[in-house]
């Protein structure tokens, strides 16, 4: 076997640098995993001969291509649209198309990045994936929605397969996107394949995909408390975001005997010191995905909250935080403000959250910290549940999936503690998720040769 030269953890993130120029996002990715994965492969030399973190920190490919749509008023309007596939040593590709004013090719590839190894922690066989277009669906008329999903099917189609890359929903793509998606899909291929999830269940989808993510992130945040003998049992929590992932959350905390003070969006958050109960939860829902409005109009309906325009959740005293909006929500400053007001548990909900200065404050503070890659994993969980479903023709009860939610995220737990066990009671789950994501993929890489 040829021996490598060893480079340190500042020159490979020099290279990765010059590699992906004005990719900042994509470049934060690979450092926060490249911080804990250089320790763990330094006396292992089939690693630095192989080049594998180099070769993970490559896309296989990133396909990038026009999509061209009619809007209500008959003018042509012009997106651009992405697929990454990052890496299918442990399966077919598997992650998000998202649909945001945000999205360019350096998110898209931190995404995919991240769900390589997410997706490696929850023991599936799911390769990593992401794509989506700079295409804003708020504003959008049904019809325009319908055609714009139609229209990027229409070029994604030849790129994904059921046994080749499987796409699901993210920000701005829901069950009704989904459908139009697949509804073109099967239209121009004739096939009625797995080929995405987050499906209708009138059409092959799973049960409780909805809810998973933010279920899981706090099945996940119990796992952590429990190993301090604790439960959620009276703690207070602070969640950002108030789409799926962040209602689902709050939802399952109340459930586990918690109370949530502040949910966000865009503009804002608000802080409802009574507790956001069931009842006010279920409002959230139907005002943001019914009636398309903002977080706001929640002091309208529930006069005892208070919005704090333009600002973040962060500053609320608690016990627990869950940041379940969008990557780089939570910076240093705020996780130092966190861990002054008592903060003890973070379980990120979004992906990468918290950029790395408020990382390096969580793991030095040596608070129970789970990393996204770790405590949202539920939500892609249950969407290769959905392929073994699909893939058998069947379907399972929804007892038996929230027993196979809990079970995996039990297992990325487990994982975590075995490589992230510091000693004196500390676990580094930042570490046990890089290392043990990064050791699946790396392993089968191995197996595969140099290819």
């Amino acid at each position: 076997m040829a021996v490598s030269d060893h480079v340190d953890l500042p020159t490979f993130m020099e290279g990765v640098k010059k590699r992906n120029p004005y990719q900042p996002e994509f470049v934060q990715a690979v450092q926060e995993v490249a911080e804990d994965i250089f320790d763990f492969i330094a006396d292992k030399e089939e690693y630095h001969a192989q080049q594998i973190l180099r070769r993970i920190a490559e896309p296989d490919r990133v396909v990038s291509f026009r999509v061209c749509w009619e809007d209500d008023n008959g003018n042509i309007r012009v997106q651009r649209g992405w697929r990454v596939q990052n890496n299918n040593a442990i399966g077919p590709y598997k992650g998000g198309i998202r649909f945001h004013p945000s999205v360019t090719e350096s998110v898209l590839k931190f995404l995919a990045f991240e769900q390589t190894f997410k997706n490696a922690l929850t023991g599936l066989p799911m390769g990593g994936g992401k794509g989506g277009s700079n295409f804003n669906p708020k504003g959008k008329s049904v019809r325009e929605i319908m055609r714009f999903c139609q229209s990027f099917m229409t070029e994604l189609y030849r790129h994904i397969g059921a046994d080749v890359d499987v796409p699901a929903g993210d920000i701005g793509v829901g069950g009704r996107e989904i459908g139009f998606m697949f509804g073109q899909y099967k239209r121009i291929t004739n096939n009625f394949t797995g080929v995405l999830t987050g499906k209708g269940l009138e059409w092959g989808g799973s049960l409780i995909r909805t809810e998973a993510t933010g279920y899981g992130a706090v099945y996940f945040l119990a796992n952590m408390l429990a190993t301090k003998g604790e439960d959620l049992v009276g703690k207070t929590a602070v969640i950002s975001g108030s789409g799926n992932v962040a209602t689902h959350a709050a939802e399952k905390i109340v459930q586990l005997g918690g109370k949530v003070l502040t949910l966000s969006d865009s503009g804002g958050f608000i802080h409802d010191p009574d507790g956001i109960t069931q009842e006010k939860i279920n409002w959230v829902k139907t005002h943001k995905t019914h009636r398309r409005g903002r977080i706001q109009d929640y002091v309208e309906a529930f006069p005892a909250a208070t919005f704090h325009e333009g600002k973040t959740p962060w500053g609320v005293p608690c016990d627990v935080a869950l940041p379940c909006a969008t990557q780089n929500e939570l910076l240093g400053e705020d996780a130092k403000m966190l861990i002054a007001n008592g903060c003890r548990a973070v379980s990120e909900g979004a992906n990468m959250p918290t950029d790395l200065d408020g990382v390096h404050v969580f793991k030095a503070a040596k608070i129970l910290y789970a990393p996204g890659k770790a405590s949202n994993a539920g939500g892609v969980a249950v969407s290769g549940l959905e392929m073994s479903q699909n893939s058998e023709r069947r379907a399972w009860k929804e007892d038996e999936l929230q027993q196979m939610l809990k079970d995996i995220m039990a297992g990325i737990h487990s994982s975590c503690l075995a490589y992230g066990d510091q000693g004196g009671g500390y676990i580094d789950y930042v570490k046990g998720a890089n290392i043990a994501g990064f050791k699946k993929v790396a392993d089968a890489m191995l197996a595969f040769g140099v290819v």
